[in-house]
């Protein structure tokens, strides 16, 4: 039961998936962090402190069972949340308790384990990434062929396809997918660095042998099944690496702002909707409205993590020396909200692009209302090739192009371009093929062979690393 009396972080309540929310849990980063005592309590062992199986026996004894009620009485007394684990922890695994934590200091477990959590929860995007970019290929393939008015600068322009423009938010993504590999591709944990990164106390434990630190490191990094460390730090990891990782989720925030607002433009023109469910209500006081809420949301949610960068950007660079603490509290919002905010987003993606819905006969009448305009260059020139005049030509079409646009314009009647230009003699060469030339598959250029070649060279490609990850849906709750 939902407590109501207190506020509720509504990334939690309303829009992420619980699947991400518990990769931020505090189940999830306890866990870890007691997972990091042992790791380092075993490879001091190997390496010859004075440490014995049944210290890390009791510790894996209790790695799963976080007694949170003595940790916040330890915390409330300490006023630090890693001493108050440490001291839980060994309030539990008594006779390991003189070990835990040895040489180490608190980003040790803090900077590791957040490191693992943003590497889990990329993979949870990157999933959620590909299908929508499978769902989006579908639709894309499917639509290759219809034509649709283009658009620059908001005004009708040359066609285009309902696929050819779907392949436009897929190259969005592709870029998004391939900025998040490199992203994982770099992850490196901050390994056993000790206070200010000098090591200087594992140096110690170990009378001096810097070779033993050194592969004290390297095992602890494996153990915790990495391979990549930082070289050098201060206390933390760079918080650099913090602004890439919402740079990431950025790029893939307007990716999907971009697709939320198309979806909004052509819902208004009628050409494509988002689902809209049978006891769906639009708007309280206007029955019969459709609005478009699902790409409205992902916009909303979207703008947010767009608006988080600069925060990381800030944190990186008031880092004073080895490290200040002014990124702490910070930090267990910004990254949080960052990733449960783009999981969001890409939820309502993946349900909006599966549940598309295309009225191709209100598309055929945009295209009817325009495509004569666009048309004329085309008849001009079979025109030319029977032997007429082109300036001549010119200038008889831009007379019945402005009598024309008057009609739509001035009296709010149907673009009647065609059919003066149909009973000019002017143009008594083309009379009886004007249907054909008016075909709008004549106008939309290369745009399914566009669609096909781009799906094969880059999309699949990627889905086909992600096969067995495929098939997500999209769920929207509320």
């Amino acid at each position: 039961m939902q407590d109501t009396s207190v506020y509720q972080n509504p990334l939690l309540s309303r829009y992420a998936s619980r699947e991400m929310a518990e990769n931020f849990s505090d189940d999830k980063k306890f866990r870890l962090w007691r997972k990091l005592w042992i790791a380092l309590a075993e490879a001091e062992k190997e390496l010859g402190l004075n440490i014995t199986d049944e210290q890390i026996g009791e510790m894996k004894k209790y790695a799963e069972d976080i007694n949170y009620e003595d940790a916040r009485a330890f915390e409330r007394d300490v006023r630090h949340d890693v001493m108050a684990h440490v001291k839980a922890f060994g309030k539990q695994a008594k006779s390991a308790e003189p070990i835990i934590h040895l040489g180490a200091t608190s980003c040790y477990v803090t900077d590791n384990a957040e490191v693992i959590v943003i590497d889990d929860a990329l993979k949870i995007v990157e999933n959620k990434l590909v299908n929508v970019m499978d769902k989006l290929k579908r639709f894309a393939l499917r639509y290759k062929d219809l034509p649709t008015l283009g658009f620059t600068h908001l005004q009708p322009a040359q066609l285009t396809t309902v696929g050819k423009r779907a392949t436009l938010w897929l190259s969005d993504l592709v870029m998004d997918y391939q900025n998040l590999k490199h992203l994982q591709s770099c992850v490196k944990l901050r390994g056993v660095k000790g206070t200010t990164g000098t090591q200087a106390s594992f140096l110690d434990l170990f009378n001096g042998d810097g070779a033993k630190v050194l592969e004290l490191e390297r095992r602890v990094v494996r153990k915790m099944g990495y391979s990549s460390v930082y070289g050098v730090t201060g206390q933390t990891y760079p918080r650099k690496f913090d602004y890439n990782v919402l740079c990431v989720l950025s790029q893939i925030a307007q990716s999907g702002y971009r697709f939320s607002n198309d979806i909004r433009l052509l819902q208004n023109m009628k050409e494509i909707e988002e689902p809209f469910e049978a006891h769906q209500i639009g708007s309280s006081a206007m029955a019969y409205k459709r609005n478009p809420m699902r790409s409205e949301r992902l916009g909303s949610l979207a703008r947010y993590v767009l608006s988080l960068p600069v925060n990381a950007a800030i944190t990186a660079s008031t880092q004073w020396f080895e490290r200040t603490l002014d990124d702490s509290a910070n930090k267990r919002i910004v990254i949080a909200q960052a990733f449960l905010a783009v999981d969001a987003v890409l939820n309502l993606y993946l349900n909006i692009s599966e549940n598309l819905v295309v009225y191709e006969k209100v598309i055929a009448k945009h295209i009817a209302a325009e495509l004569p305009f666009m048309a004329t260059e085309n008849i001009m020139m079979e025109c030319v090739k029977a032997g007429g005049s082109r300036q001549q030509l010119h200038e008889r079409i831009r007379v019945l192009s402005m009598q024309a646009a008057k009609n739509v314009k001035q009296e709010g009647k149907d673009n009647n371009l065609i059919d003066l230009i149909r009973e000019d003699d002017m143009f008594a060469a083309v009379r009886d093929r004007l249907d054909g030339i008016l075909d709008a598959k004549n106008f939309i250029g290369r745009s399914g062979a566009q669609v096909e070649e781009f799906i094969a060279a880059e999309v699949d490609p990627i889905l086909a690393e992600h096969a067995e990850g495929l098939g997500v849906h999209g769920e929207v709750n509320v």
